[in-house]
């Protein structure tokens, strides 16, 4: 990244992730960085986003400052159009109601699925993670969005655990799974907005961020990523962006 900058890694995450989110969208965020980019696309160019939390909230309208610890939290329900049963709001999954999921992940793989569940060997982890929650059904029916930091130690050649689906073994893998639905449309970080090649569904480079270079991300990736020449670079943080993500987020919780 540039060396005069004035926004920090997880800034970069959250405007980057917002500017993916279209207006008249319906989203299923995860609690953290991908709930404040959705709020902040909120507050800036998609007005009419509605935000649907794993607990039961419909049509969340956060406050600033007031960003909630978790999705079951009361923060999330201020000013929603509906509160239901977590079961029903997966429901409206199931029934395609949902454009985009968007969560994070402690490790990714070149074909983008997703560990939540935990680090090392199953019968005796080096860590434990939060596990699924609604991750699994997100991935499996909703075109994804993930937000994580990019180090080569979340992105790995193989995840040690498969909590939510990518596109499994690549290539036609996750349609023969029988997930006809969705698929992991882009792998927002630091470094890289990434997505897959259409037919080995291998990761790819889609545009660099200001001041990162093609070698740079490879070196902080686990596995070969396809990088063309003359990828895009993205345009950085506006002035703007960064003033309604930093009045939402004044305490800097999420955007240290």
């Amino acid at each position: 990244m540039t060396e005069r900058r004035n926004y920090t890694a997880a800034e970069v995450l959250a405007v980057m992730s917002s500017r993916l989110l279209k207006d008249g969208q319906i989203v299923f965020a995860g609690v953290g960085l991908p709930l404040l980019a959705a709020i902040l696309a909120q507050r800036t160019h998609a007005p009419t986003l509605t935000i649907l939390f794993e607990g039961g909230t419909i049509g969340a309208f956060v406050e600033p400052g007031q960003l909630p610890p978790s999705t079951n939290e009361q923060r999330c329900c201020r000013r929603a159009n509906m509160l239901l049963p977590s079961t029903d709001v997966l429901l409206l999954l199931q029934r395609g109601y949902v454009d985009i999921g968007f969560m994070g992940g402690a490790q990714i793989d070149k074909h983008g699925n997703l560990n939540s569940s935990f680090i090392g060997d199953a019968e005796n982890p080096t860590a434990r993670l939060p596990g699924t929650g609604g991750g699994n059904d997100i991935a499996s029916l909703t075109n994804m969005i993930v937000a994580m930091k990019h180090e080569k130690r979340r992105f790995v050649e193989k995840v040690d655990f498969v909590t939510s689906p990518g596109f499994l073994d690549g290539g036609r893998s996750r349609e023969k799974a029988g997930l006809d639905l969705g698929g992991l449309f882009r792998v927002v970080t630091d470094l890289a907005i990434l997505g897959f090649d259409e037919k080995s569904r291998d990761m790819k480079v889609v545009a660099l961020h200001p001041g990162v270079t093609a070698k740079e991300i490879q070196d902080n990736t686990g596995f070969e990523l396809i990088i063309e020449r003359n990828v895009e670079t993205t345009p950085p943080p506006t002035e703007d962006e960064l003033k309604v993500l930093r009045h939402l987020d004044p305490d800097r919780l999420y955007i240290a």
